[in-house]
């Protein structure tokens, strides 16, 4: 693929020589071997799309920076919260523990109400 996209569709577009009228040979400029002749439309559509991409690069890095901004904060604010997560789950097993020991305590003083009563 040594041609260039651009040399490869101008090549594809242009007529052969033998097929052109002698009038239209003798009107065309002559280019300059490797050159590319495009025409302000096609230059011009060019351009804009050129504008576009560069418009749609510039949008998606300003989406990158925010969004990896908002996931250093995301992250920042793990940070801070771990600790008191995990304070969090060790009173949680403490509570879970102390609840357990008062069922037990209940369940006895209710089955010697029970023996009591027989």
């Amino acid at each position: 693929m040594s041609q260039s996209f651009w040399e490869s569709e101008a090549v594809e577009g242009a007529q052969p020589e033998e097929q052109l009228q002698p009038e239209q040979q003798s009107q065309e400029p002559e280019a300059e071997p490797g050159t590319l002749a495009v025409s302000a439309d096609e230059f011009s559509g060019l351009e804009d799309r050129v504008l576009r991409a560069v418009e749609l690069v510039k949008r998606e890095r300003q989406a990158r920076a925010a969004a990896e901004e908002r996931a250093a904060r995301a992250e920042a604010q793990l940070r801070e919260q771990a600790p008191k997560a995990e304070q969090l789950q060790q009173e949680l097993s403490e509570l879970r523990a102390e609840r357990d020991h008062v069922r037990e305590r209940v369940e006895r003083l209710l089955a010697q109400l029970d023996a009591l009563e027989v």
